[in-house]
């Protein structure tokens, strides 16, 4: 039975099940429970087989685990996703005019919208990208949103990723497996595509050349196997069948990119980078960095090479910028925000430091250039001393922090070890910008496995699941594919 507490994405109010969601139900009704084990399991295998691991932290040392999988799809009718969809195109766009503003014009600090110091003196505002136009003045290529839906079910963004987002792999091979081990599903039901995400990709990347480029080289940039993401990289480059480099491979000549090669030098126009900024080029960011490119950013500079994403970026999803983005729709765009934030409080202002320490055992407390589930409080979950901890370290440096109600996060079925249960979800859209915003329906929804948590991070230990986005059909199609789905829950059945 649903909780009432939490918004149920399979259940109504009366614990009907809703109608996105009703063939599933009928179909997973008559799979034996065993049957659903093992598939978790062949799942797993092949998963191992792949090699699909992402690194946690914080539990010795950032051993390499496999991602659990749940099997149990995440469903999203086609009208919720159209809201969606909508919604994020707008806040990407207002985010990529702000990052031109900042570096460019500065319009909004001129106009008092937001202060000029929580920009110019943010660590990762980029000096160096001042004045520095760049291919259609798009700076993120690739961004990742986070959603959740709490209360009545109302979307929320909850972060804006635009440094170097990962999961898109984690999205398509999920979408892959579920056709392996249950593809009558798939011919029954009209559910959305997402493995064309590499070609759209590669499509945004060769857009992004610099001009008068015909026929640019693309190549994604790695810090190394010992990247947590790893797998992604080498993923995304297989896909999208260009060449997978670390810095020591690309070498900058007379401001130009050269990638080294067994038939010698080879230009390089667009690099996909997965580096962050200050390990992009020990010239200008950090001396020791190994992992960059001496001399990239007089390549970019010079407009010779395309970073996808743009150095700089980071200053806009930082999140103490997070609060202005409502902002930058309304001043950029002259439109309301189709999605909204989540209430948040800036501990560098003394009111609103004042309210949270005061509340500090209901809220979630997070550090501005954090990621990932670290360097955060969860006040409800926390012990008395964690508390009282967290508490000195906000007080020494309050401008670091920034706090948000606990939220109800919706919660999906899911197959656990008592078998299934529900456990709660969020969200991340991939934003691909380029001459014009696109976007794979769905994206990757991440589960906190554990009964009760609400950290659904992978470098955690939450999970992930397929993302079903159900598209609009005609009333023929809608009949035709009533049809199928019965004729499929019969032969599975029998």
């Amino acid at each position: 039975m649903p909780s009432n507490k939490f918004y149920d994405e399979m259940h109504g109010p009366g614990g009907e099940i809703l109608a996105h969601y009703r063939d599933y139900a009928a179909w997973l009704a008559g799979m034996p429970a065993n049957r659903i084990e093992q598939k978790r399991h062949e799942a797993e295998v092949m998963f191992h087989r792949l090699g699909i691991t992402f690194a946690v932290y914080g539990d010795g040392g950032g051993a390499e685990r496999l991602i659990p999988f749940d099997i149990i799809p995440r469903i999203i009718p086609a009208a919720e996703w159209t809201i969606l969809e909508a919604g994020l195109k707008q806040r990407v766009h207002a985010l990529n005019l702000f990052l031109h503003d900042i570096y460019h014009d500065q319009s909004i600090l001129k106009a008092g919208v937001i202060e000029p110091e929580k920009v110019l003196a943010n660590d990762q505002y980029r000096s160096v990208m001042r004045g520095l136009n760049i291919p259609g003045g798009v700076y993120a290529h690739i961004a990742g949103i986070d959603i959740v839906r709490a209360g009545t079910g109302e979307f929320y963004v909850l972060e804006d990723n635009l440094r170097v987002p990962s999961g898109v792999s984690y999205m398509v091979e999920n979408r892959k497996m579920m056709m392996r081990l249950f593809p009558e599903l798939f011919g029954a039901q009209p559910i959305a595509p997402v493995e064309h995400y590499p070609d759209l990709l590669l499509e945004t990347l060769l857009a992004a050349a610099p001009a008068g480029v015909n026929d640019p080289t693309v190549v994604v940039l790695t810090p190394g196997s010992y990247n947590s993401a790893y797998f992604e990289h080498a993923f995304l480059a297989q896909q999208m069948g260009v060449e997978l480099v670390e810095g020591l491979d690309l070498m900058v000549r007379d401001r130009m990119v050269y990638m080294r090669t067994t038939r010698g030098p080879q230009r390089v126009h667009v690099i996909y980078r997965r580096v962050d900024d200050d390990f992009l080029d020990p010239q200008v960011f950090r001396p020791d960095s190994m992992l960059g490119v001496p001399g990239i950013m007089q390549a970019y500079q010079a407009g010779n090479v395309t970073l996808a994403n743009a150095i700089g970026t980071g200053v806009a999803d930082d999140k103490s910028m997070y609060v202005h983005v409502p902002d930058m729709i309304r001043f950029y765009l002259s439109e309301e925000p189709i999605l909204k934030n989540v209430e948040t409080w800036q501990l560098r202002k003394p009111d609103e430091l004042s309210h949270v320490l005061a509340h500090l055992p209901e809220l979630v407390v997070k550090e501005v250039h954090g990621s990932g589930g670290y360097g955060m409080l969860i006040g409800p979950a926390a012990t008395k001393a964690e508390l009282e901890a967290f508490r000195e370290r906000i007080l020494a440096t309050p401008e670091k922090y920034i706090a948000q109600p606990t939220l109800s996060l919706s919660t999906c079925p899911t197959f656990v070890e008592s078998g299934i249960a529900p456990r709660h979800v969020d969200l991340r859209p991939f934003v691909l910008s380029g001459p014009k915003p696109r976007i794979v329906p769905g994206g990757l929804t991440r589960v906190a496995l554990k009964e009760g948590s609400l950290v659904v991070n992978s470098s955690q230990g939450g999970g992930t699941k397929d993302t079903w986005v159900m598209e609009a059909l005609s009333p023929d199609a809608q009949n035709q594919s009533q049809n199928q789905s019965q004729t499929g829950i019969a032969s599975e059945g029998a």
